[in-house]
């Protein structure tokens, strides 16, 4: 049996990801294989090279540069997060990531990105993050307020916009046993797209009448996703951490001290469920 994470997105909200995925690096819980969204692509990079605390101590020391995520970026360069100092100078020379380490990991790394011309999720297998760093800044490039990221032959956006949580995919790909970290309450829906944003959508992605569709129809796509882990978790067919409790926290949050709470919990929550994370995996784990 082979087991996989599945890393739901949400920009700063995704720090509560790196709190979990800390824990499990402290408990020597590695899977076979993760399929990250957006912000959980990101988090997930850490996991799979094994530098626990990465995410966050980045996270508080760069918070504040507006290079990091920010209007003013937006502005300057047309995407919130400067692409070079984000995915080049922080994990190249500022924070370095050790993408040896990921190289030689047997763990399979998916990072889901949205096809524009398609509309369609995008699985793409990642063997060398700095050859294809462009696969996880396009996982994570939220529509808006991002530019659209050309690789390999392909035009693509935040993963999150087709397939906000790959339940399925990981199933698809000869996963069985899943954990899926999600970044929202139980009880958290979504709302329809405004009709004013619908109208902004479809003015900015005029070129590209598939990744409307998808986009504007999101919230109904997502909220079918919620029932159906919903019930296969109710069934153990998956496990599931959330958030226990609800924080105020934005997508692009600048009070420290809110993202330093998110990453706690979900430190809280991950440590309160390891007895069933173990049971769940089957693995017996050496105690710390």
């Amino acid at each position: 049996m082979k087991s996989a994470l599945v890393l739901e997105g949400g920009a700063k909200r995704g720090i509560y990801t790196a709190g979990v995925l800390d824990v499990l690096l402290e408990n020597k819980i590695i899977v076979d294989g993760i399929f990250g969204v957006s912000a959980g692509a990101i988090h997930g990079c850490s996991y799979a090279s094994l530098q626990k605390g990465r995410s966050i101590r980045y996270t508080q020391k760069y918070n504040d540069d507006y290079r990091f995520m920010s209007w003013r970026s937006f502005f300057k360069t047309g995407s919130v997060v400067d692409t070079h100092f984000s995915y080049h100078e922080l994990p190249e020379k500022l924070d370095p990531f050790d993408n040896k380490t990921f190289m030689k990991q047997k763990l399979k790394f998916y990072a889901v990105c949205t096809n524009l011309k398609t509309g369609k999720a995008e699985y793409i297998l990642c063997h060398d993050l700095f050859k294809q760093i462009d696969v996880i800044r396009a996982s994570a490039s939220m529509p808006l307020v991002s530019q659209i990221v050309h690789t390999n032959g392909k035009e693509l956006l935040d993963g999150g916009i087709a397939d906000s949580i790959p339940i399925e995919a990981a199933f698809h790909f000869g996963f069985d046993r899943n954990i899926v970290i999600l970044t929202r309450p139980k009880d958290y829906r979504k709302k329809a797209v405004p009709l004013f944003v619908q109208w902004i959508i479809k003015h900015v992605y005029k070129k590209y009448p598939k990744f409307i569709q998808v986009i504007i129809h999101r919230p109904q796509m997502y909220n079918k996703q919620v029932e159906k882990i919903l019930k296969l978790e109710k069934n153990k067919k998956i496990l599931v951490i959330r958030p226990s409790k609800k924080i105020n926290i934005s997508r692009m949050e600048r009070n420290i001290n809110t993202i330093k709470k998110m990453y706690q919990l979900g430190r809280t929550d991950a440590k309160r469920m390891l007895p069933k994370i173990r049971d769940f995996l089957s693995v017996s784990l050496e105690k710390n």
